[in-house]
């Protein structure tokens, strides 16, 4: 492993702040992925088919078609074992075993054994999952705590989940009632006390957990709050509101990710990938061909086929590497 070590040193930039030096990220060396830590220093010999970024401090790789997790030390802490699996979320992390889905805890047991046709993350003390055709939510014991009988259905957000019943979407409670009428082409989850929702006119717009339009419908496709600020497409271009609905970044990218910490990653006419900051100006110009959020003080960011990491200033921290 002399080569990698060396392309690493050869890779390095200026170190970000030491308050990131829990957190690690994935990184790729001829067809293999290892882990590095928020200085772009070795962690993990690269040694995984696929491998994810961190949740609650486990990562999720994949070794001979199957899928398991690894600490910050590169330790095998649950052998890979799953067809597939999700991330920790509240200490559990769903995984499909024989074409069925439960939930291991961070030691690698059976919290909730496979027996559900699908399954969803944790939020708020209940998780989505499918029995037959339907879905329904369990609690972190397996027991089901609103019984299956929703066509779709995603995950608790401030007290309410988006449920789809028949053709249309509303919202449940935790005791599995329908607390908004499923009225909606399509509906997103709560975030500072606001929901994107669809119309049957294919606009977007934002409700309150009474299901009152607070932003009423305009946009052609809209996200949830993060932030404080959301973004909304007008056309092909897209842009960031405020909660009074009005935009605060102008509609003018082809693709825009959430705001996290501080920056959003946004694709530009010119199909390069760059960071904006909340005024809408480039913190880091167009430069890439993809771009992904800033997790720990980096962002992940491909260069062809090539994937490295920058810091908040733009710099390199790992140059992009395959």
């Amino acid at each position: 492993m002399r080569l990698w070590a060396s392309v690493l040193l050869s890779l390095l930039a200026a170190a970000p702040a030491s308050k990131h030096s829990g957190t690690f990220y994935p990184v790729t060396l001829e067809g293999k992925v290892g882990y590095v830590d928020s200085q772009g220093k070795n962690l993990v010999n690269p040694q995984f088919d696929e491998g994810r970024a961190p949740s609650q401090g486990l990562a999720a790789v994949k070794l001979s078609r199957r899928w398991g997790f690894v600490d910050r030390e590169g330790k095998l802490v649950i052998t890979p074992q799953f067809e597939s699996v999700g991330d920790f979320v509240e200490g559990l992390a769903w995984v499909e075993l024989d074409g069925r889905y439960g939930f291991v805890d961070r030691e690698g047991k059976l919290a909730i054994d496979p027996q559900f046709k699908g399954a969803g993350n944790f939020s708020e003390g209940l998780a989505p999952v499918r029995v037959g055709d339907l879905w329904g939510f369990v609690d972190k014991s397996g027991k089901l705590a609103i019984n299956p009988q929703f066509e779709k259905a995603e995950g608790f957000s401030e007290g309410l989940a988006a449920v789809k019943v028949g053709d249309s979407w509303g919202y449940i409670d935790k005791s599995g009632k329908l607390v908004i009428n499923p009225q909606f082409e399509t509906a997103r989850s709560f975030s500072d006390g606001l929901a994107p929702v669809e119309t049957a006119s294919d606009r977007w717009g934002y409700i309150n957990r009474k299901g009152e339009f607070v932003i009423h419908p305009q946009f052609d496709d809209a996200y949830p709050f993060a932030s404080g600020f959301a973004r909304a497409k007008i056309g092909r271009y897209w842009g960031f509101i405020g909660k009074k609905g009005t935009f605060v970044v102008t509609p003018q990218f082809e693709t825009a990710l959430d705001f996290s910490e501080g920056l959003a990653a946004v694709e530009s006419d010119n199909d390069r990938w760059g960071f904006i900051n909340s005024k809408g100006e480039f913190a880091i110009n167009p430069q890439f061909d993809e771009a992904e959020n800033f997790r720990g003080g980096l962002a992940r960011v491909r260069l062809g086929r090539a994937w490295g990491y920058v810091d908040t200033s733009g710099h390199y921290v790992v140059t992009p590497t395959k």
